[in-house]
């Protein structure tokens, strides 16, 4: 097992974690016996979190399970697959391709841990879609003594347990349903008018849809449409195709995304918007993103279409998706089918700090949820009357971790009490 006291940061480097010192365990044994012998233990996943919901105070340890052996286990007459938490979804997909079997969605990156993904609501796009989390059978942890707490569907406390914020123990490993694997095409189309929009329309034309704005005028400059190759032809009437791949930041390579115009693939090299084998950016920038009722979705982009000169000013690219309504006590989709607003800063917190206020207010009447990983300023109290099954995980987690050791200031401000 490593250990050190040296300087970690996330992704985007915007934030430097203050604990005292850095784990990364090799063996499920050194694992078992760190979180049972520490005080207060956060787990960093892939690093693309854009806040300190990992970090663990210098008090606490901060852990990497990425050095433990890395499981695949895929179950073909089960159609599932049983996968360690440090694993990253590329290597996932690509196995499980390799059976012949897929996941029902990704997200715009396939370089993020499976863990850290379900555990903060990350999401792909579709209205028939839910987040990441959704896939997950069984979530397995080491809990605060060093056991081993399995919780799967069915037992009543799991719809609190995977995307739990890292507050109920160190993930280990999960267990995926998958499907028979599939084919996608990717097309992007440019243009589409904001004035007289029929989201619901346009957000069920395919598979998965996402629309790209810098906000500099109302409007999209591109929409993904992404199709299954066995469900019905894109009729995407609103805008024109384009005849060229893009990137959906102005001024990015489009080698870095997957493959476009159409071309037929197989559905982790077309689901996720850019290829595993590109690093997505430089980490040069913050991010922050929004999820509210699907029915207030032009209400919403109306509202950010108000203070789009503010936005524009410091936005890299903003992307629209929408998200399936999801039982998870602390989802972001939780209990209703959602549209998520996500935004691509530059790399400036002081510059964007004061816009994100600004946003958070102008979307305040939708009930806006952020991203447990991202920026954003909600007050705590405000956003413990966003979710109505907190409650019942402040519950779990004082059956699960009676002493807290899983929690954080992050959590601590989450929870409440």
């Amino acid at each position: 097992m490593t250990r050190s006291a040296r300087t970690v940061t996330n992704w985007a480097r915007n934030i430097t974690y203050t604990a005292g010192a850095f784990h990364r365990p090799d063996t499920f044994d050194a694992l078992r016996a760190l979180v049972a012998g520490s005080a207060k233990v956060r787990v960093l996943g892939s690093g693309h979190s854009f806040n300190r919901i990992a970090d663990p105070g210098s008090e606490g340890v901060l852990v990497s399970i990425a050095g433990l052996p890395p499981v695949v286990d895929v179950d073909t007459a089960a159609r599932a697959v049983r996968v360690s938490g440090g694993v990253r979804y590329a290597e996932l997909a690509r196995a499980v391709h390799a059976q012949g079997l897929a996941l029902p969605n990704l997200a715009s990156l396939p370089h993020i841990s499976v863990a850290g993904s379900v555990a903060t609501g990350t999401h792909g796009s579709g209205v028939g879609n839910g987040p990441l989390a959704a896939a997950v059978r069984e979530v397995e942890l080491i809990t605060a003594d060093g056991s081993t707490v399995s919780i799967g569907r069915g037992d009543a406390r799991f719809d609190g347990a995977v995307t739990s914020l890292g507050a109920l123990g160190v993930v280990t490993a999960l267990t995926l349903d998958l499907e028979p694997a599939y084919e996608v095409e990717q097309y992007v189309f440019t243009e589409l008018p904001l004035a007289g929009l029929d989201y619901a329309a346009v957000a069920a034309s395919a598979y998965s849809v996402s629309l790209f704005t810098d906000w500099r005028e109302p409007g999209f400059r591109q929409v993904w449409v992404k199709r299954r190759t066995d469900q019905a032809p894109v009729d995407f009437p609103w805008a024109a195709a384009a005849t060229a791949a893009l990137h959906p930041v102005p001024g990015m390579p489009a080698v870095n995304c997957t493959e476009q115009l159409g071309m037929p693939g197989p559905w982790h090299e077309r689901l996720p918007h850019f290829r595993a084998e590109f690093t997505p950016s430089s980490g040069d920038e913050l991010q922050s993103e929004y999820l509210l009722p699907r029915s207030a979705a032009v209400d919403a982009l109306s509202a950010v279409d108000g203070i789009r000169s503010a936005v524009a000013g410091v936005l890299q690219t903003c992307e629209v998706r929408t998200v399936a309504a999801d039982p998870q006590w602390l989802g972001p989709a939780h209990g209703r089918d959602s549209v998520a607003l996500h935004f691509t800063w530059i790399e400036d917190t002081a510059a964007v700090l004061p816009v994100v206020r600004r946003l958070e207010e102008a979307l305040d009447a939708f009930g806006p949820r952020p991203h447990w990983g991202k920026v954003f300023t909600v007050p705590p109290a405000v956003l413990r009357g966003r979710y109505a099954r907190l409650a019942d995980f402040r519950g779990l987690t004082e059956v699960l971790d009676p002493t807290g050791k899983f929690t954080n200031a992050f959590v601590r401000d989450v929870l409440g009490g």
